[in-house]
């Protein structure tokens, strides 16, 4: 592709070239039938000399310009066939320079994009294989015999069943969120009657685990237009991740607040806290640390829906003084 283009400019440029001879040829004949004498033998060298110098110039201008157009050619063609991230020097006018930038960009994403999907694809395998093996394991074991029919293990099959049903809604959500297809349904909604509810439902875990659980949010809170499920699955995925980083005998918060022109909405626990580099990867799908055992997509989701209500969410921590995360709604 790139040979057969740079074939074509050098004809275009032949063909110029061709033309500025022609009109040389014309205007010497015309110059010298006008002049005559001295000067008129004189115009076709001077002619000539203006032509030579319009023609290295017009060579210049194309091998400046067509060169790096045929690098873009060139690794277009490699992008392709598959050899995503492929990049070109940044050379030539201001406009093929500019062209260069924005394919490298292009390219770039494109390559993080298909290394996102094949990530994605090993950690949703690794994800869903536990489970089932889990499942097949103790359902063989029963089979054979064994393992008995009992209260304990069908318990064991169903814990797995609703993790493998809670992974799967995660994915899904994810998937709404990432093709713009989530459909929130608002209403006027109290936060915090959304947070009490949903720390509610963590009351029992919290109890088992020791740790004291406390919502903190006036009565006086303005309404917001907002989807409750969604909204009770970000105060959900909060209160579920801080609790498996909160030792037994510490404290978790769950406040609700009004400020100038927008609600806080925040989860602050007295855990184990995180180190910089994992804060930094904390809303990184199936990132996890190595004490976790959810699947890694819990803050992923919270930081999406959040912006889907149009706010922002922020994570603060500090190994061995806990983690706080803040999300923001506009009013």
């Amino acid at each position: 592709m790139r040979r057969g283009f740079m074939r074509r400019m050098a004809g275009f440029a032949l063909l110029i070239v061709v033309l500025l001879v022609l009109v040389v040829v014309g205007l010497s004949s015309l110059v010298g039938s006008l002049w005559g004498g001295h000067l008129g033998r004189l115009a076709p060298l001077i002619l000539f000399v203006i032509v030579v110098v319009i023609g290295v110039g017009v060579a210049r201008g194309f091998r400046r310009t067509m060169a790096p157009v045929g690098e873009l050619i060139e690794a277009s063609a490699r992008v392709e066939a598959g050899q995503l991230g492929t990049q070109v020097t940044e050379r030539g006018s201001g406009e093929v320079r500019s062209l260069s930038r924005a394919f490298n960009a292009m390219s770039r994403r494109l390559a993080e994009g298909d290394e996102q999907r094949r990530r994605l694809l090993a950690e949703v395998s690794h994800e869903l294989r536990t489970p089932l093996t889990v499942i097949q394991g103790t359902v063989e074991g029963m089979l054979d015999g064994l393992y008995p029919a009992d209260h304990e293990h069908l318990e064991r099959i169903q814990a797995e069943t609703r993790r493998l049903e809670h992974l799967i809604e995660d994915l899904r959500t994810l998937s709404l969120t990432d093709t713009g297809a989530l459909q929130l349904h608002r209403e006027p909604s109290d936060l915090g009657a959304i947070a009490r509810d949903a720390v509610a439902s963590f009351e029992p875990q919290a109890d088992a685990a020791g740790v004291a659980l406390r919502v903190e949010a006036p009565p006086d809170l303005p309404e917001l237009e907002l989807d409750p499920q969604r909204m009770h699955q970000v105060v959900a995925n909060l209160v579920s991740n801080a609790l498996r980083h909160t030792p037994a005998g510490r404290e978790m918060v769950v406040a609700v607040a009004a400020s100038a022109g927008e609600l806080t909405l925040t989860v602050r626990d007295t855990g184990t806290g995180m180190s910089r580099d994992a804060a930094a990867h904390a809303f990184d799908r199936f990132w996890r640390s190595a004490d976790s055992a959810g699947a890694g997509l819990g803050l992923a989701i919270v930081r999406d829906l959040v912006a889907a209500h149009g706010g922002t969410v922020e994570l603060a921590s500090e190994e061995g003084s806990g983690t706080t995360v803040t999300v923001r709604l506009p009013v």
